[in-house]
């Protein structure tokens, strides 16, 4: 490679976005996070499409096949009820991902807004918000959760869905809004802001169109884990019953209805060890998508170009090259 070319390439002008796309593709556990995710994703759906498209009734019970073990004709084997385990635990699956989606969306909404409004007026408005913002984030959250879904328990399945999916999305909002609300304190101090505001630009235009498009980063970051939170606190109150009920799957539940005896979890293992298993990996590769998004966005951390990584990878190399040669003069010797 010519030395004219390095010199164009390393005068290159990357853009913070690219920077940090490029620092998280070369974050190899958060790349196998990301298509750990994305594999269990597609099979989620594609398990979804096919109970929708069949008419598979997740309800049928064949008491001749229970308990059978893992095989060919049954992957994941079945349960107490003779119910294949792989259909069912690929459903629960989809309901979770479901409550992980709309319940971060929503807090992700409520989070941005009120701390970009808090951040952006500041004085009474933002003492006012932030003080109850205090105040939701001091209850006790799953004491709540878990009273509003017994309240509830009698609701319709996909009415209780969303009622859990307000709950968890409308009482983990206060720590995003704290956030939000610090960075926007920064900008708004900033000459591109008082640009804005000499120029006439309404309030919210500000807000909208150069405030929040310089926090979505870390507002990214934060949504991740609060959706893997999410998911992990939606499989606690099924674990509880307090979820969505029979015969529709959740993880939670069906590692709960193997753990009431013992002889069901020694002797027919499979029917918990693969929820188990399922939501141990779509936790992990989350929560690894969000490391790895935290360190891409993180101005402290180092990036090189493509041309600098392949300078200090032939460096290292040679470095190895000399110590063997050192090693081999020594024994020589």
């Amino acid at each position: 490679m010519s030395k004219d070319k390095l010199n164009k390439e390393h005068e290159r002008i990357v853009s913070p976005t690219m920077q940090i796309v490029d620092k998280f593709k070369h974050n190899k556990l958060a790349m196998i996070g990301l298509i750990t995710f994305v594999l269990l994703l597609i099979v989620i759906i594609g398990a979804k499409l096919y109970i929708q498209f069949t008419n598979y009734n997740l309800a049928n019970v064949d008491i001749s096949k229970k308990y059978m073990k893992p095989s060919m004709q049954h992957i994941f084997g079945t349960d107490a009820q003779g119910r294949d385990l792989f259909i069912r635990v690929l459903a629960g699956g989809w309901i979770s991902i479901q409550v992980g989606i709309l319940s971060t969306f929503l807090s992700v909404v409520l989070g941005v807004s009120i701390g970009a409004i808090a951040g952006f007026f500041g004085g009474k408005v933002d003492t006012l918000i932030m003080r109850g913002t205090e105040i939701v984030s001091s209850f006790p959250f799953l004491a709540i959760a878990m009273t509003i879904s017994a309240i509830f328990m009698d609701l319709d399945v996909q009415l209780r869905l969303y009622l859990i999916i307000f709950i968890l999305g409308f009482l983990r909002w206060t720590g995003l809004a704290r956030m939000v609300r610090g960075q926007i304190l920064s900008l708004r101090e900033q000459e591109f802001i008082v640009a804005t505001k000499a120029l006439g630009i309404s309030n919210y235009n500000q807000i909208t169109k150069h405030l929040i498009p310089n926090v979505l980063s870390y507002v990214v970051v934060s949504g991740t884990l609060t959706f893997a939170g999410a998911i992990l606190t939606e499989s606690s109150l099924s674990y509880l019953g307090l979820s969505v009920t029979e015969p529709t799957p959740t993880w939670g539940r069906l590692i709960s209805l193997s753990a009431k005896n013992t002889i069901v979890m020694t002797n027919y293992w499979w029917t918990w060890i693969f929820p188990g298993l399922a939501l141990f990996i779509l936790i992990m590769s989350i929560n690894v998508i969000g490391e790895g998004l935290r360190d891409a966005v993180d101005p402290k951390s180092q990036y090189m170009t493509k041309e600098q990584r392949i300078r200090l990878k032939e460096k290292r190399i040679r470095e190895k090259e000399r110590a063997k040669r050192r090693k081999l003069t020594k024994a020589a010797m």
